[in-house]
Order: structure tokens, then sequence, then C-alpha cells
């Protein structure tokens, strides 16, 4: 029996780097609500709590604007997952 290793993204992980990131930065959430021209500063608390993590295009602007490449605010782990298991999954 194979097994193999999944990436998974900590999202509770990468939300806390999104907001620390915010912080270091020195941007209020207001300012980035004015960044990503929304209506509300909802989704950016969202974000920053965990609730969901911010679509790829946003996640880009996030990056650029707090300075770090998208694979910083991303924090990976792993699943160890059966291979005869997943195997008709992915067939």
């Amino acid at each position: 029996m194979c097994k193999i290793n999944r990436p998974v993204i900590n999202v509770k992980a990468s939300a806390k780097k999104i907001k620390e990131c915010r912080i270091r930065a020195g941007f209020s959430v207001r300012e980035i609500q004015s960044i990503f021209n929304f209506s509300s500063p909802e989704a950016i608390y969202a974000w920053e709590k965990g609730k969901y993590l911010p679509s790829i295009d946003n996640l880009i602007v996030i990056a650029d604007v707090y300075g770090v490449s998208v694979d910083f605010l991303i924090v990976r782990d792993s699943v160890e997952i059966d291979y005869e298991k997943c195997e008709k999954k992915l067939a």
C-alpha cells in the first residue's frame, strides 16, 4: 500500500499571516478596502479571520501591496493519503 502527502492550505495560519503583513506594512483595514474599491470592509475582516481566503487575483494584489510573495502568504500543510483509496477518485 502506497501513501502520498497531499498539500492543503492552512486557512487559519494563512489568515493570520495576511493580517500580520497588513499591520507590518502599515495599512488599516479601511485603506485595504479602498485599494480594492470594496463598499465595506467585511471581506478583509473575513480574510483575516480565516472565514475564507482571498481569490487568487486578490492574493496577487495583497502580496504586491504588502511587499511579499503570494507563496509567503499561503501556509501549507500536508495530509497523508492512502494511494489506493484516492486512486479511484483520481481515475
